[in-house]
């Protein structure tokens, strides 16, 4: 078995994650985790050598194309052994419960037919904005109904949060899209399943996720969510589900009210409405987090929705306007 964390300026977390992934699991003292680092400037290649001065089955890997998507690829290629059957994918972002790694692989040994195991993220933050946006985020209306996103039943499903791939199937479709720096999960599952791959759920297998601290960290991390998601549509020619189409349809319409209120006034009925709806999401989210944090809902779902309908917009539009050919990815690993 083989674990992999791609990490890239990660300082501030990468230590307390592989440290979850080893305490109280003898499981993991044989297993080898592999840190593919992206060029980290703030300290994080100097934190995981410390570590591994310690660890003889912790690896520090260069990643010179930086995308998490590469690392991992690139650890497969140098890193896995012939006995290496089962490839575990980490986020830095992330703390594991003990015996995440071995559930894991429990899973897929439980489930033969799975190609591949998704597990459930519970968001958690440690400030006031990112407590409100870690509760949002997990609610149907910050995830979409997303099952990976704090759901509770296991299940088949044609995506989820990527923890453990049979590398045989890993190797079959060519790993990930090096080019994503976004939604290559998804990018994965969906040529995962053209191959025939199936992908189980273990919703009873959960991880805590720390959400961005600020708001401008997370404006920057569902643009970049629907520039990717996009992206993955156009490859694959994919039509988006309701759920992906919500926030896009709501930047038109709070782009279209805005523009035409002059014009006629009632246009403002589709912004005053969603303005509405988010001051109510605040005052839930005050009740639920019993104090004034919770204020930050509202703000944080509407960073969440405008952010990934104008990323998704900003690769959508210029290839309709154009007709231009959609990237194609051949996959080779």
């Amino acid at each position: 078995m083989l674990v992999v964390i791609p990490a890239l300026n990660e300082a501030a977390a990468i230590e307390a994650c592989i440290a979850s992934l080893r305490v109280g699991d003898r499981f993991m003292e044989r297993v080898c985790i592999v840190v593919a680092d992206g060029g980290s400037t703030d300290g994080t290649r100097d934190i995981v050598k410390r570590m591994a001065a310690d660890d003889p089955m912790l690896r520090l890997l260069n990643n010179p194309a930086r995308l998490q998507s590469a690392g991992i690829n690139l650890a497969v290629k140098r890193e896995a052994k012939p006995e290496h059957a089962i490839l575990v994918r980490c986020d830095a972002h992330a703390v594991y419960p003990p015996g995440y790694v071995r559930r894991v692989a429990e899973a897929l040994a439980c489930r033969p037919e799975a190609a591949s195991v998704a597990t459930v993220m519970d968001a958690a933050g440690d400030s006031g904005f990112a407590r409100a946006c870690a509760w949002v985020m997990d609610t149907p209306l910050g995830s979409g109904g997303s099952q990976h996103r704090g759901g509770t039943r296991p299940q088949w499903v044609d995506h989820g949060h990527h923890a453990g791939f049979r590398l045989s199937w890993f190797r079959r479709i060519g790993g990930y899209n090096p080019s994503f720096s976004h939604n290559e999960d998804a990018e994965y599952d969906r040529r995962l399943a053209q191959a025939g791959g199936r992908i189980w759920l273990a919703a009873d297998i959960r991880l805590t996720y720390q959400v961005r601290r600020t708001p401008g960290g997370l404006r920057r991390q569902y643009w970049n969510y629907g520039r990717g998601r996009a992206r993955t549509v156009l490859t694959h020619r994919m039509r988006p589900r309701l759920r992906q189409l919500v926030p896009v349809l709501n930047v038109l319409g709070l782009a279209g009210g805005l523009a035409g209120a002059a014009l006629w006034p009632p246009a403002l009925i589709w912004p005053a409405a969603y303005v509405a709806a988010l001051l109510a999401v605040s005052l839930v989210g005050a009740l639920r987090l019993r104090g004034w944090a919770g204020l930050w809902a509202g703000a944080a779902l509407g960073i969440m929705h405008t952010a990934w309908g104008l990323g998704f917009l900003r690769i959508w539009l210029p290839w309709i306007m154009t007709r231009r050919q959609a990237p194609t990815y051949a996959p080779k690993l």
